[in-house]
C-alpha cells in the first residue's frame, strides 16, 4: 500500500516541488492549498496527486481535510507544512492587519496543520512532520519585521515539539532555509520591496528551490532535527547568536540606498 503524504502550499513553490517528487516516488500526495485553479492544475500532472481546498487559518477547515485525507486516501505518514505569506513593510508603517494575517497564516496555520496531523499520527502507526521555519526567524531582515516574527513563532514552536516528541513513533523536523526562489520573493517587492531582496532578485541571491527539497530528503533519511540548509544560512546564524550587533551592522549596511 502506497504510503500518504499531506503537502500544505502544495500548489506553488516548494510545496509544489516536493508533491510532484514525492507523486513520482509513488506517494499518494494530498496537496492543501487555498488556489482551486492552481490546485487542479498541480493535480492534473499526477494520478497520485489528489487536491484539497483549504485556508489553513481556519481549525474547522484544517480537521475536515485531514478526516478526507485519512477517509480516501489512508493514514498519513507524512506532513510537510509549506504554506505562508511574505507581505513586507517596515513596522513603525505597517498596518496592523496584514502582521496579524501573517502570523495567523505562517503560524496559526502551522499549528492547526501540525496538531492535528500530529494527532492522528499519535494513535495510529506514527509518520514524520517537516515544518518550514525559516533562517529569518533567527536572524531579523529590516523590512520583514513581521514576517521573521512569524517564523521566529514557528522556529521554537518546531523546536519544542522535537523535544516533546522524542522517542515517539513520530520524526519531527523543521528546516530553516535562507531567501528561496519562490513566489513568496513576489509578494515581497509588491509591497514594501525591500532592498536586501530587491538585490538578492537582481544578483540571483536566493536559494535553489530543488536543492532545498534535496536537503529536506537527506534529513529525512538522517532524522535530522534542525537544518540550516546551505553555508550561508549557518554562518548567518552563527553570526546572531554569538555577534547580534555585528549581524544588525551587516543588514543596515546592506539596506542603505
Amino acid at each position: 500500500m502506497a504510503k500518504v503524504a499531506v503537502v500544505t502550499g502544495g500548489a506553488s513553490g516548494m510545496g509544489r516541488i516536493y508533491a510532484l517528487r514525492m507523486a513520482e516516488q509513488g506517494y499518494q500526495v494530498a496537496i492543501v492549498d487555498r488556489t482551486e485553479q492552481a490546485l487542479d492544475e498541480v493535480a492534473s500532472l499526477s494520478e497520485n496527486i489528489h487536491r484539497f481546498c483549504c485556508d489553513v487559518t481556519q481549525l474547522e477547515q484544517v480537521e475536515t481535510v485531514i478526516q478526507n485525507v485519512n477517509d480516501t486516501l489512508g493514514p498519513i505518514h507524512r506532513l510537510v507544512h509549506c504554506a505562508a505569506i511574505m507581505p513586507t513593510g517596515k513596522l513603525p508603517e505597517q498596518p496592523i492587519e496584514p502582521i496579524q494575517q501573517l502570523m495567523a497564516v505562517n503560524y496559526g496555520g502551522t499549528v492547526n496543520m501540525v496538531k492535528t496531523v500530529l494527532s492522528t499520527m499519535q494513535t495510529g502507526a506514527g509518520g514524520e512532520i517537516v515544518i518550514f521555519g525559516s533562517l529569518g526567524g533567527y536572524v531579523p531582515v529590516a523590512d520583514c519585521g513581521a514576517y521573521c516574527a512569524t517564523k521566529a513563532a514557528v522556529n521554537s514552536f518546531a523546536e519544542t515539539l522535537i523535544e516533546e516528541t522524542r522517542g515517539s513513533n513520530v520524526h519531527v523536523m523543521v528546516i530553516c532555509p535562507p531567501l528561496v526562489n519562490t513566489p513568496l520573493l513576489q509578494q515581497a517587492t509588491q509591497t514594501s520591496n525591500p532592498k536586501t531582496i530587491r538585490y538578492s532578485i537582481e544578483h540571483k541571491r536566493f536559494a535553489d528551490p530543488e536543492k532545498i527539497i534535496d536537503a529536506v530528503e537527506r534529513g529525512l533519511l538522517q532524522k535530522s532535527e534542525i537544518l540550516f540548509p546551505g553555508a550561508e544560512a549557518k554562518i548567518l546564524h552563527w553570526l546572531r547568536r554569538f555577534s547580534p550587533k555585528l549581524v544588525w551592522r551587516i543588514i543596515n549596511t546592506a539596506n542603505r540606498e
